[in-house]
């Protein structure tokens, strides 16, 4: 990332803008940084302004005790007027619950479209609220490793890959960006659907899943699109949660030409 903004709390956000046209921001998951969507900016830049950032706490950009998801849309807000004053928002995974949430806070968002935002079914409020305790207690005690191991099995990753993770390069970067699994916690409030912030986003709203991904995330991917007044949903076949950003990027560019 090699440009900076201060948000209103004093954080530096790092961020890079490269091509032409209208802006689009790119807002990147959990344990991810800007660098995660780099490839699908490179795949957009032809036709718009495209605007992958470090949210607070990872890679090149500061941290401000004590974290509030209202931070994170402040931070959203000055990306935006950094740009141009007006953009179109990408979010995947807990990244789309954060581009939903900005739209809703009225931040000037011409479009929503997210990726498989990993909103819990009924009954999984429970499963939620479990990690939730558990991912709190082990950030408590400063278990970085334990809260990765915690993230990998809520997403599904099989404990021999988990194993096999904890003994890779990539381990020690994992762990220090752990305490920012609980922003993303955060920004997904009890798990379920937010119907009521989600019905009141006016602008278009596009909702993604892939079609080889788990059946909840693309159920979670339909509701949002059912819920927004002005929601789509489009599944992607053969993709699961790592899209393909040579599949995805025709999507979202005609999405946002619109």
């Amino acid at each position: 990332m090699d440009k900076q903004i201060i948000s209103p709390d004093g954080t530096p956000i790092a961020y890079q803008r490269s091509g032409r046209g209208p802006a689009v921001v790119l807002v990147s998951g959990a344990m991810s940084t800007g660098a995660t969507v780099a490839p699908l900016a490179t795949r957009l830049a032809d036709r718009f302004t495209v605007v992958p950032y470090d949210r607070r706490g990872r890679g090149a950009s500061g941290d401000t005790a004590p974290y509030a998801v209202a931070r994170e849309v402040e931070d959203l807000a000055a990306l935006i007027e950094a740009v141009g004053g007006e953009a179109a928002l990408y979010g995947v995974s807990s990244g789309g619950a954060l581009a939903l949430r900005a739209a809703a806070s009225g931040l000037p968002v011409r479009q929503v479209a997210v990726y498989e935002p990993p909103f819990a079914g009924p009954g999984g409020e429970k499963e939620h609220t479990e990690y939730t305790e558990r991912l709190t207690d082990a950030l408590a005690a400063g278990r970085h490793g334990d809260a990765v191991e915690l993230f990998l099995r809520l997403t599904g990753l099989a404990e021999q890959m988990i194993q096999g993770a904890r003994q890779s390069p990539m381990w020690a970067d994992m762990e220090a960006v752990a305490p920012t699994l609980a922003y993303d916690d955060a920004v997904m409030g009890g798990g379920l659907l937010p119907r009521e912030r989600i019905s009141s986003i006016g602008v278009p709203v596009l909702a993604v899943a892939g079609g080889a991904s788990p059946g909840w995330l693309r159920t979670a991917a339909a509701e949002v699109a059912d819920t927004a007044p002005k929601g789509t949903f489009l599944t992607l076949e053969d993709q699961t949660h790592r899209v393909d950003p040579d599949v995805l990027a025709p999507v979202l560019a005609e999405f946002f030409a619109l």
